[in-house]
């Protein structure tokens, strides 16, 4: 019976996976309705905030914020990239690193110098592993609630790089949730504002500023950028407890049809060795 006590341990092997991904299943079901909850309330702020900075990217202004400057010439690209803090979520980092290495690749090929913020644990250990591009920043641990005062420092590295010439262009990297079942990894630009692609069109008017044109565009536009970073990570923190959700059921799943197997297999080696013996018996009482 030495392989059934084997087959016996797999099977209770797999009944405690079993646990684990069922209970991660449900603590992920549970919160997955407080981060739809915070990203559908942050979302018509961030669309508001879009369409009024839309509008003053596109009007007739004398004065032209830095963030909107766009650069022909491109030496080097920021990007922002948001992940989660842990694993257990199917493909769902692997699908957006993958896009971004695509990108990156693309870059470089072109002479390109590429920089890297990260938000995540995920993504913060996969950067630190290729040395060839520059990690300028991080955030990790946001936690279930994350807050705008957590990410004002790393945004703020990006910021102060664009402004300063030393970075051409700035992308935003995270998971837009679409549904429970779909979350697609998406690269946004960031920076410069005129060259995002969902700004509105050109206008014939233009603001009055008080008092100065600049006065009031550096903290409206510095509200805009880190709102719209704000709404990417809350999107990603939802795309994360639904995928993860998905998985550990698929995984709770696949590991039930696996103790149906291991249990079959069991009884089949069980009752062999049962039919054995009585052969063994029989065959001893027939030869006295």
């Amino acid at each position: 019976m030495a392989n059934a006590r084997e087959i016996r341990s797999k099977i209770r092997s797999t009944q405690n996976m079993r646990k684990v991904t069922r209970a991660l299943e449900m603590v992920s079901a549970s919160k997955i309705r407080k981060a739809q909850d915070l990203m559908r309330a942050s979302r018509p702020y961030a669309r508001l905030m879009r369409q009024v900075v839309g509008h003053i990217a596109r009007a007739n202004s004398e004065y032209r914020h830095p963030y909107m400057v766009r650069r022909e010439a491109v030496r080097r690209v920021g990007y922002l990239v948001i992940s989660t803090d842990r694993g257990l979520c199917g493909g769902l980092n692997a699908n957006l690193l993958r896009k971004l290495v695509g990108e990156i690749r693309q870059w470089r090929a072109q002479g390109v110098e590429v920089e890297v913020v990260a938000v995540g644990q995920k993504a913060l250990q996969f950067f630190r592993r290729i040395k060839d591009i520059h990690l300028a920043g991080s955030a990790t641990h946001l936690g279930e609630r994350p807050r705008v005062e957590d990410l004002v420092g790393v945004i703020k590295v990006l910021l102060d790089d664009f402004a300063g010439q030393r970075i051409d262009r700035v992308f935003l990297a995270y998971n837009d949730f679409v549904n429970t079942m779909s979350q697609k990894p998406v690269v946004d630009t960031l920076l410069p504002l005129q060259a995002a692609s969902d700004l509105q069109a050109s206008h014939d008017w233009d603001y009055l500023y008080e008092p100065d044109a600049q006065g009031v565009l550096e903290p409206v536009l510095r509200r805009y950028i880190e709102a719209v970073v704000y709404q990417g990570v809350l999107e990603n923190l939802a795309s994360e407890h639904a995928a993860r959700m998905v998985a550990m059921k698929s995984a709770s799943d696949n590991a039930s049809k696996l103790i149906e197997t291991f249990t079959l297999i069991y009884n089949k080696a069980r009752q062999a060795a049962i039919t054995q013996e009585i052969s063994e018996i029989v065959g001893g009482a027939a030869a006295v």
